[in-house]
């Protein structure tokens, strides 16, 4: 799957060059706090204008100097540089600029403008970026400690809201928690390996398993199943998704997920790639569980966020059956599913954003009532956003589900295949339920969604996305083959 590394001796530019995204991040952030420090007290919007700008320079940075089509290691092997890491930070800044754009407005109406909510989302972001260049135990540690830690602050960012302190509380609990098991499962690698070098050690446990190996490799693979919210480790997403601030919960659902796909891939696919048939198994009955408690927990949901929750579980399931298959057809199927659902979760959140306004959380389902009457246009989109999400053609969440189920029967797991058919079909009751509400519902004395013609455009252009990426999906499947061949 990884071709042979270059050292960092042959690149012409020095090893920095490659490492600009990381670079650049960390030098915004600290620029970003000390302008906010200084500047920030009586100027609306600095910190998210600066923000903004970091992270367009961040893309054309990356775009120019970050982008290889070779595979390069750094700084004494801790750190690589390939095709799929670069593919995945400039995902990374898109993703996260989108976020920002639709949680200005509702962090200026709650009066929440500390300009520490851009700085922690771009060490979060940095974090991220760490985990998919991760070549190294130690390498992989350090990101995700360093995404975890800027989230937990993120949740507990309304000071004023009692239910997300408890969030933020539980995230932090069970997180800890978590970290705690993939730092003992690390260094049970560690010690029957005696590297933390991924690609050492994916040779070494080639030479074949042992009770202690697959222990060490169960808490691993249990740490990646809370990371991505997968049953029976998936206590918190509901609650955090619910009780976090809108605009908090979006950056989870969306560019976190960028930073729990990173996880997966380097240690399982990479790091642990000789030994496929110990964490194949365990991942198969994640992924199952978690597909059928997401589909049936989300049908039971009133809250759109605690929906989404629920769904996002069901979904995490999905990825966890690409990488379930042990094979590139089932990495990229994954990869596939996961920049498609981080698109169109960004506009579900948006719409939810959007149609917020002070002192009113447009969260729950019954407030979508007669939305196309009250706005034809929000309905329309919000309409193919769900639609999408419950795979249905033509829009690109039907063939990132088709391509999963593809890839499960290439591997002859024809009744994993079967499985998540019909649990495809059990989920779309809930998404359709939505647009039951705004076509066929009342909408009451529900007022008219204000304007706000900024984030109309982009929430237009990104349900145009999902709608382009469905209608012409050959585009979508030739560049995740190239950058994971």
């Amino acid at each position: 799957m990884i071709g042979a590394a270059l050292p960092a001796a042959m690149l012409p530019s020095g090893p920095l060059t490659l490492a600009i995204p990381e670079i650049s991040l960390a030098c915004a952030a600290c620029l970003i706090l000390l302008c906010d420090v200084y500047f920030g007290a009586g100027r609306r919007g600095l910190t998210a204008t600066l923000t903004m700008v970091a992270l367009t320079v961040g893309v054309a940075l990356t775009g120019q100097y970050g982008l290889t089509t070779q595979r390069f290691l750094l700084f004494n092997g801790l750190y690589v540089a390939d095709s799929l890491a670069g593919f995945l930070k400039m995902a990374g800044f898109v993703a996260m600029a989108t976020a920002i754009f639709y949680s200005q407005d509702y962090l200026e109406q709650r009066a929440m403008r500390g300009g520490e909510y851009y700085v922690l989302c771009l060490t979060a972001l940095l974090g991220i970026f760490v985990l998919i260049s991760a070549n190294s135990l130690l390498t992989v540690y350090l990101g995700l400690e360093l995404l975890s830690l800027s989230l937990y602050a993120l949740v507990a960012f309304d000071r004023d809201s009692g239910i997300a302190a408890e969030a933020a509380i539980k995230y932090f609990v069970l997180g800890a928690i978590a970290s705690g098991v993939l730092l003992y499962g690390m260094s049970m690698l560690y010690g029957l390996t005696g590297t933390l070098d991924l690609d050492q050690l994916s040779r070494i446990v080639r030479r074949g398993p042992d009770a202690a190996l697959m222990i060490g490799i169960a808490f691993v693979v249990v740490a990646i199943a809370f990371k991505f919210g997968a049953v029976p480790f998936h206590m918190w997403v509901p609650d955090v998704y619910q009780g976090a601030p809108t605009s908090v919960t979006l950056y989870i659902a969306t560019v976190s997920n960028l930073g729990s796909f990173a996880l997966i891939l380097r240690l399982l696919t990479h790091g642990l790639a000789g030994a496929p048939a110990i964490w194949t198994q365990m991942l198969m009955a994640v992924a199952v569980l978690s597909l059928l408690v997401g589909n049936l927990g989300a049908i039971a949901q009133t809250n759109l966020k605690r929906m989404l929750a629920y769904s996002a579980i069901a979904n995490a399931g999905f990825v966890l059956l690409g990488f379930a298959t042990g094979n590139n057809a089932g990495y990229q199927a994954a990869l596939i599913f996961t920049v498609a659902y981080v698109i169109t979760t960004l506009a579900s959140f948006g719409m939810i954003l959007m149609l917020s306004r002070s002192g009113f959380e447009h969260e729950e389902i019954a407030d979508f009532k007669g939305l196309a009457t009250r706005d034809p246009l929000l309905a329309a989109m919000m309409l193919a956003l769900m639609f999408s999400t419950a795979g249905v053609p033509p829009f690109v969440g039907f063939w990132a589900k088709l391509w999963i189920i593809q890839a499960l029967l290439g591997g002859n797991h024809v009744w994993l295949a079967t499985f998540a058919v019909l649990v495809s079909v059990v989920g779309a009751f809930y998404y359709l339920r939505v647009v039951w509400y705004m076509y066929f519902d009342s909408p009451g004395d529900r007022p008219v969604p204000e304007a706000r013609p900024r984030m109309r455009l982009i929430l237009l252009l990104n349900t145009a996305a999902v709608t382009l990426m469905g209608l012409l999906p050959n585009a979508l499947l030739s560049i995740c083959q190239r950058v994971l061949p």
